[in-house]
């Protein structure tokens, strides 16, 4: 379809769909709730589990090919879970919204809450990536791609919409995800037709 925009969704696992059969993952999902909107676009899934800013930075010339029109950026989580500088994971994002700005792609920018582990300053510098490049680069912002998860209250969150791990959604996880995402991600499709 000539007028359908095609969102490139760079990412981690959380992107990718570990742990789920494919149809259950967030792209799939997402997919099916954009059609149900009847937004008119196609998602490809860049996520790659266990990658970092860094890797997606490393990725990005590749992904943005001529056929994207937009761009989703969920990367960050793994940098924390390996307690990598903000200022390294910030940097690696800057690049990669600015490859996006090059080429006339809009970004919707999705965050991800920092645990308290690494301490009080870690957690701000680190949260403050977010909000901060997308007011530089004028990305729509979705602030954690867990907060439809974790507005649930964390035992009901672990029982009923995480895997065993506690750090992945389920199914039913991703589908609430997608639910409170998808009109962030109606807007990026807005914003990429011309």
């Amino acid at each position: 379809m000539a007028d359908e925009v095609v969102i490139a969704a760079l990412g981690d696992s959380l992107t990718q769909g570990f742990g789920l059969v494919p149809e259950q993952g967030f792209v799939p999902q997402m997919q099916g709730w954009l059609e149900a909107e009847g937004v008119v676009a196609r998602l490809i899934n860049a996520g790659v589990s266990g990658d970092t800013t860094a890797g997606g930075l490393a990725r990005i010339n590749w992904t943005l090919t001529d056929e994207v029109d937009a761009l989703i950026v969920a990367l960050g989580g793994n940098d924390v879970l390996r307690g990598i500088d903000p200022e390294v994971a910030r940097s690696n994002l800057d690049g990669i919204l600015a490859a996006a700005r090059e080429r006339a792609v809009p970004v919707l920018l999705v965050g991800i809450s920092v645990p308290g582990n690494y301490g009080p300053d870690y957690q701000a510098a680190f949260q403050s990536i977010y909000p901060e490049l997308s007011e530089v680069y004028g990305a729509v912002l979705y602030p954690d791609f867990l907060m439809a998860i974790v507005a649930e209250g964390h035992d009901t969150a672990l029982a009923t919409l995480m895997q065993g791990d506690g750090i992945h959604p389920n199914a039913a996880g991703v589908a609430r995800i997608v639910e409170d995402m998808g009109p962030s991600v109606a807007a990026l499709v807005e914003a990429a037709t011309p």
